[in-house]
């Protein structure tokens, strides 16, 4: 009942509302007198030209422009196709100004992006990607940049917080267009103590060229970090408190000081307090059910900063200067009870309870170096450095009470210790080199890249509460990758058709060394070998209105360190993961054809398939126990239709809804494994609403239809409501929002999952229903003044993903 609430409340119309004070409004027609939509309309201030007020035409080419007081204004109109239009100066006016019919001049050039509004919609859909815009969502304010990857458009995130986009796994996370490197548990933790509030955007790339890394066989994420461009010295505070069942408090401050010779930046953040968490699976196996439920508190602080500098040298040159770093203080307190009961019997025969408890503690650091140069014959040249050390410490104490069916005798207990250090190091570099080429242009580059981890699992017995080092159990998985990487890429301009055409290697070379007092045949696993990855793509616009696009790629998804040691990681007395060190890559042949619509509304059909399918197994070892482990047992393909539309029912209500239907499928010569089929419809819908006194309020949400994750969870649907409230004081320099999250508690998720005899059916969810209330506050120069056009660094251009 609660999802059919949930769906219909996302797709709800709203009542109409009061106007402000003073309204100036018009209609767009292009020279034959069709309505030209999705314009944007901007009203400018006459003294320093900065923006008073921002709107776009409706589907028939009307806008309104609604502001509170009186003033010299003047007005400019910018369309893709046309050319700008600009009235300078409105005409003074009381109560409403009507502009009546504003006929734009055609353009002859033609444009290859466009973003819909100067005022930034939720959703900004381009030629290469989809950008999903974290500020302009008040639901967002309060949560952390893995809780932000559920509102996106076209992903999903599974029982295991795997990412899933338009049904293909195996994304790539960028941070500021730079590759993260980090993966597993890690990059999990990294995305965790990233803040909404330092987060400007997230882009959404299926289909990268050769340009990119080809690691992702889903495409890249990159998550764009706010950035002030502002001249002077300025900056922003933000402060947020969050209740689910627990409290918990965030804080961010930005620092920026920019100017014609330097661009300096400073951002710190940090979470404190407690979260919720439960998984429950009931398994069964070999005659026996487990009914094992679990409940977690999860507390502790975590510290996020990033410094960077661009220093502009002469008109052509820009070097830049970046270091960061995050700092986390973990624990987790957890409670799990397991009912052990026969087929057949009503009552159990034992009950195992576990009272665990987790300390970690992270370190990590990075930092770049980078050059950029462009000529004024279009030739460009970058470099970049990359350096980062993660280190964390964990230590996880799992005691095991074995008591008679009614708990009130204990039998016997089992209790143990782990200390699971590890160390990761990256390096990597890279120039890229571009120059014009006919009407297009030609890139080329190289890169080198290399990661070292190291793991330490020491395990303890503990007898009567003293720790005896088990050196059987215990073990030092050490891994090192290094890939060797370099492209060509061409794109060229024929009328109405844009082509590109690009080719990537990669050599991989990778050792891990297993070191423990136990003989296996996996204690060093060699890798070396080299892969080539084509990409193309070619656009024809019909006109403005109009316009298609046809791309493929050949994509790759290598194992990390996590999943290839070949130890065993003891989840519970009964259960355990176990790495596969003979798990291969996974690779996927990808294509997409698309469809836009004035430069807004897009409808995309892409089909994809996997190799050697990244597959979650859960599989038996005796007639009590199971193993997790991931293994290339499966190929999968997925056909994906997405629609993404913006539209304005009235000027004071704006709608974003985008649309994913997707069939996966997987197959197997391998007897124990299942073979699915399941078609899954996700969707994402925003409602905007401007009320009077300049009030926002939101109703935005996301749904997924029964799915499958992992090749072998067969899950329910699932799905969130959230609300927001946004009032700006202080000349809008303070902003206050007032966000809930999962209002309907509905993004629980609930699976079923069978590999040979073994089958598990679970639940788990999280504190996901909260209310959260930020403040923020912008101070220093209101004014964003032109600068001379000039190159940007990487830290200014960070929406250039390289």
């Amino acid at each position: 009942m609660k999802k059919i609430i949930l769906s219909t409340l996302l797709g709800l119309m709203g009542t109409a509302l009061l106007a402000q004070n003073m309204l100036i409004q018009g209609k767009l027609n292009d020279s034959k007198g069709a309505p030209v939509a999705f314009a944007s309309v901007l009203l400018m201030d006459q003294a320093d030209s900065s923006l008073v007020k921002g709107a776009y035409s409706d589907q028939n080419g009307k806008f309104y422009l609604r502001i509170n007081k009186e003033g010299d204004y003047f007005m400019e109109v910018n369309a893709i196709g046309f050319e700008k239009y600009v009235i300078n100066p409105i005409p003074d006016f009381k109560g409403k100004l009507d502009l009546e019919t504003v006929r734009l001049k055609n353009q002859d050039q033609q444009l290859q992006e466009v973003k819909i509004s100067a005022i930034k919609p939720i959703i900004e859909i381009k030629s290469d990607k989809t950008v999903f815009n974290v500020q302009s969502s008040l639901a967002a304010s309060g949560t952390s940049g893995f809780e932000l990857l559920r509102k996106a458009p076209g992903v999903i995130i599974d029982n295991n917080n795997n990412l899933i986009v338009e049904g293909k796994s195996g994304v790539q996370i960028f941070i500021d267009g730079k590759q993260t490197l980090l993966s597993g548990d890690d990059l999990l933790a990294y995305l965790q103590s990233l803040q909404a509030s330092n987060i400007e955007a997230i882009e959404i790339i299926t289909q990268p060229s050769s340009r990119y890394d080809a690691a992702g066989t889903a495409g890249i994420i990159n998550i764009k970090l706010k950035r002030d461009l502002r001249f002077g010295i300025n900056g922003s505070l933000n402060s947020t408190i969050s209740y689910g069942r627990n409290f918990r408090n965030n804080h961010s401050i930005s620092l920026n000081q920019r100017n014609r010779k330097f661009a300096t930046y400073l951002n710190y953040s940090n979470k404190f307090g407690q979260a919720w968490d439960f998984m429950n699976l009931y398994r069964e196996q070999a005659g026996i059910n487990f009914y094992s439920e679990s409940e977690n508190i999860r507390g502790g602080n975590t510290h996020n900063f990033k410094a960077g500098t661009d220093i502009f040298i002469g008109e052509r040159g820009t070097l830049g200067l970046i270091v960061g770093g995050d700092m986390n203080d973990k624990w987790i307190e957890g409670r799990t009870e397991t009912p052990i009961i026969p087929f057949g019997d009503a009552v159990p025969t034992q009950v195992l309870i576990a009272n665990n408890r987790t300390n970690s503690q992270s370190r990590n650091f990075f930092s770049n170096i980078n050059y950029r140069y462009e000529d004024t014959l279009g030739r460009k040249w970058s470099i970049d450095l990359d350096q980062g050390n993660y280190n964390r410490d964990r230590s996880n104490y799992q005691p095991n009470s074995y008591f008679d069916g009614s708990t009130n005798d204990l039998l016997f207990e089992r209790n143990f210790q782990m200390y699971t250090p590890n160390e990761v190091s990256i390096l990597s570099a890279k120039t890229d080199f571009e120059f014009k080429l006919g009407k297009g242009s030609l890139a080329t580059g190289v890169k080198v890249s290399q990661v070292s981890t190291d793991n330490t699992f020491d395990f303890y017995d503990v007898v009567f509460g003293e720790e005896l080092f088990n050196a059987g159990r215990s073990n030092n998985f050490s891994y090192t990758e290094q890939i060797n990487a370099g492209y060509v890429n061409l794109s060229q301009k024929f009328s109405k058709v844009d082509f590109q055409l690009g080719l990537r290697l990669e050599q991989t070379l990778s050792e891990g060394i297993l070191l423990s007092t136990q003989q296996s045949a996996n204690q060093q696993v060699n890798r070396s070998y080299v892969n080539f990855f084509p990409s193309g793509g070619v656009t024809y616009k019909a006109g403005w209105k109009n316009q298609f696009a046809l791309n493929y790629s050949r994509r790759i998804n290598r194992p990390n360190y996590q999943s290839l040691n070949p130890f065993e990681y003891q989840v519970d007395e009964l259960s355990f993961s176990k790495g596969n060190p003979f798990l291969q890559p996974q690779y996927s042949d990808n294509i997409r054809l698309a469809y836009t619509y004035r430069y807004a509304a897009t409808a995309a059909i892409s089909y994809s398939y996997t190799h050697d399918f990244f597959a979650q197994i859960t599989d038996v070892v005796d007639e009590r126990r199971n193993v997790m482990q991931v293994q290339n047992i499966a190929d999968k393909e997925v056909i994906n239709l997405n629609l993404s539309i913006p539209y304005d029912i009235k000027n004071w209500w704006s709608v974003y809804v985008s649309l994913n239907a997707f069939h996966a499928s997987y197959s197997s010569e391998n007897v124990k494994f299942d073979p699915i089929e399941r078609a899954t419809l996700s969707f994402y819908a925003q409602n905007t609403f401007s009320l009077p006194k300049g009030i926002k309020f939101e109703v935005s949400g996301w749904f997924s239809s029964p799915s499958v994750w992992g090749g072998t969870y067969r899950t329910k649907s699932l799905g969130s409501l959230d609300l927001g409230l946004q009032k700006k004081f202080l000349d809008e320099r303070l902003t206050a929002r007032l966000s809930m999250g999962d209002v309907l508690f509905t993004s629980p998720w609930r699976g079923v999952t069978q590999f040979g005899d073994l089958r598990i059916t679970g639940t788990g969810g999280w504190e996901s229903r909260t209310v959260r209330f930020s403040l923020a506050y912008d101070f220093g120069n209101r004014k964003l003044k032109a600068a001379k056009k000039r190159k940007l660094g990487s830290n200014e251009e960070s929406s250039r993903v390289k």
